[in-house]
């Protein structure tokens, strides 16, 4: 069974807020992939800087973690996407401000797979994924 690490951790791990260790510690023998919407989100993070230098460090970020293992999203992806939202609305919130996190979460449930992220309450009460909370940064 494969895990998908939340953009956060990503960003996390860029950035020197999460040890690596405590990634390879959560996420065991397991195979780590990245979502396509976590790639938009980076790459999202590297266009909107202002900042020359830290762009670069971004962009160069980005580059190390496009080699990993991805996941597109898929006809199924989109079909558990659909389910996801539908339920965040009758659970009476808007699923608008976490479509990312839905999309990404629809992968992991399309896939079998674990989601590891550092905001367990951004996907909490989806039917069907398996959450892993990276705790301590």
């Amino acid at each position: 069974m494969g895990v998908i690490l939340d953009s956060c951790v990503w960003i996390g791990l860029t950035i020197g807020r999460v040890d690596g260790r405590r990634v390879i510690a959560a996420t065991g023998d397991a195979p780590v992939f990245i979502s396509v919407v976590s790639l938009g989100e980076l790459a999202f993070g590297v266009e909107a800087c202002a900042d020359p230098a830290v762009r670069a460090a971004r962009a160069a970020s980005l580059r190390q973690i496009e080699a990993c293992p991805r996941l597109p999203v898929t006809q199924a992806t989109a079909g558990a996407f659909g389910m996801l939202a539908a339920t965040v609305k009758r659970m009476g919130r808007s699923p608008r401000p976490r479509y990312n996190d839905l999309w990404i979460a629809a992968q992991a449930i399309e896939h079998g797979y674990a989601l590891l992220t550092l905001n367990p309450a951004d996907f909490a009460d989806l039917p069907g994924l398996r959450l892993i909370e990276l705790e301590g940064r």
